[in-house]
């Protein structure tokens, strides 16, 4: 990378230093830097190959930008990308950014229930996605004022991308924001109800570059080309490859194909992936299918989501030649604390450290550092440029995230005696599944509108490969008997109305769930029975 941008760090500083200009967008700052004629994107293992340019996705983007407040929306108004890996998402993200308006990213999976849910609770005033995707979620688009289909005419859709990039706009000043303007609403998962939307300013992009050059060795180097098979609808995805990638000049690989081992085989031996962010369920399903690269060319691997595990640490790095740098965060403020361990080797079963720029600690009870040892609450230090703005209209979750400075993560942790801390499960009852965060309120709601299900409680359960399943916990309808059909029949509305990943993997029938003299349900008791 040739030069240094205004948001560069130091990280070998003794003393760390936030650089974070006052103005700074995500688009302007990530493509507008370098050569035109510089690799940004390619395509590869799925529908199509195509490589792209810096300045060919510059272009697209600002062409989007303009059409979008040529059509009459304008800064701050929500745009929803329902769109897989591809140079159309990456293109409509920047187009958003430079407009100044607010991504709301929705992953292909989702059904019409969960699209629903998030483009009417953010507001969303136009949304991007493709044919088949947005006939499957019709009824989830259906109020949305403005729909683009990025390739064929479809019957959901008013227009599509490719009469945007033909369409004759009056350019308009684009990237013109301040750091601190919002740009980002992810959906993440809470115990209970709905899903809350995390809003992110232009900033969390520069926030994310201390645990990204870290984790991946001093990124970026030459020759340097990176590949996730996350989806770039979630901040693993998007903030911790995808624009940090682009804003240090390193080509990105992405891919609409359905992940499995063959396809990071592909990655590595055919596309010459050199860094990689591979989730702990993608390398648990390569070690148990036995699908690894032949000749591997990898620089650089990081993991997140769950702990590896030592065995699993050392497999990877016998297959791949390189140890795996975990790290640590959430929607709302991530890449917090990682691992370099091309420098130092942190204790077994640990995370790592605080990242540079962060202040991390275990809380206990009362709120001060728990000693060393002790189970506390994962706690960071605020305000930093990594840190969310709030919940999307939901004033007071956003102060129940906070104790004083401390922003709680909701995850109970503890710190070694050599500084290392080390995850010990959750404080409240999201599940993690495979990467995924699914919070048990949603799909309870979800087969709660099945007209068999009088109650239902979902909790996780440990699972090997997927670190938990989702079990749910079910009281039927008087006339409701169950049975083998009636379990495939509630995993199969769960899967279709929210996502599949969300759908409960076993379903019991009970007569009566526990309950507290509330009313409320009693999940850890239900997490107790064999």
């Amino acid at each position: 990378m040739s030069g240094q941008p205004a948001w560069w760090q130091d990280l070998e500083a003794e003393t760390f230093a936030w650089q974070v200009p006052e103005r700074f967008n995500i688009a302007a700052d990530s493509l507008d830097p370098h050569p035109a004629e510089a690799l940004a994107l390619l395509e590869r293992g799925g529908s199509r190959d195509i490589d792209m340019t810096f300045g060919e996705l510059r272009d697209r983007a600002r062409r989007i930008a303009s059409w979008l407040l040529e059509r009459g929306f304008s800064p701050g108004d929500r745009i929803a990308v329902f769109l897989p890996q591809s140079w159309e998402l990456a293109a409509v993200h920047s187009a958003i950014y430079y407009a100044g308006m607010i991504a709301v990213p929705l992953t292909t999976k989702f059904g019409p229930e969960a699209v629903r849910f998030r483009v009417e609770d953010s507001g969303a005033q136009a949304l991007f996605g493709r044919p088949a995707d947005l006939g499957r979620v019709a009824e989830g688009v259906r109020e949305v004022p403005c729909v683009v289909s990025v390739s064929d005419a479809c019957e959901q859709a008013e227009t599509t991308l490719a009469e945007v990039l033909r369409a004759e706009v009056v350019p308009h000043p684009l990237g013109e924001t301040r750091a601190d303007d919002p740009a980002l609403l992810i959906y993440t998962s809470g115990t209970t109800g709905n899903p809350k939307g995390a809003l992110h300013a232009h900033r969390v992009l520069i926030g994310h570059m201390p645990g990204v050059r870290m984790t991946h060795d001093a990124f970026p180097q030459p020759g340097d080309l990176i590949w996730t098979p996350a989806e770039w609808a979630w901040i693993g995805g998007l903030l911790d490859v995808l624009f940090p990638a682009l804003a240090c000049g390193v080509p990105v690989v992405g891919s609409d194909a359905r992940v499995t081992p063959e396809l990071a085989v592909h990655m590595f031996d055919e596309v010459g992936v050199r860094n990689s962010f591979l989730p702990p369920t993608a390398l648990k399903q390569m070690r148990a299918t036995g699908a690894v690269p032949a000749a591997p060319r990898v620089r650089t691997l990081t993991s997140g989501g769950e702990t590896l595990g030592e065995s699993l640490q050392r497999w990877a790095q016998e297959v791949f030649g390189v140890e795996v740098n975990e790290f640590y965060g959430q929607t709302e403020m991530n890449m917090t604390v990682g691992q370099h361990r091309q420098s130092r080797r942190p204790a077994p079963g640990s995370m790592g450290r605080a990242v540079p720029g962060f202040s991390v600690e275990v809380l206990g009870p009362d709120g001060a550092p728990a000693e060393r040892g002790a189970i506390g609450e994962i706690a960071v230090r605020t305000p930093n440029p990594g840190e969310f703005l709030g919940y999307w209209g939901q004033a007071q979750r956003t102060r129940e995230k906070y104790r004083g400075e401390w922003l709680l993560t909701g995850d109970l942790g503890t710190v070694g005696p050599d500084g290392d801390l080390a995850f010990a499960g959750r404080a409240d009852d999201v599940i993690s599944s495979a990467g995924y965060r699914i919070g048990p309120g949603e799909v309870e709601e979800s087969l709660l509108g099945h007209p068999a299900v009088a109650l239902a409680a979902v909790v996780g359960e440990p699972d090997e490969l997927r670190g938990e399943i989702v079990v749910a916990h079910v009281v039927l309808k008087d006339g409701a008997e169950p049975s083998d059909v009636l379990r495939r029949q509630l995993a199969a509305h769960v899967k279709g109305s929210l996502a599949y990943y969300q759908y409960p993997r076993r379903i019991e029938f009970h007569d009566e769930l526990p309950m507290t003299t509330t009313g409320k349900i009693q999940r850890r008791m239900l997490r107790t029975q064999p």
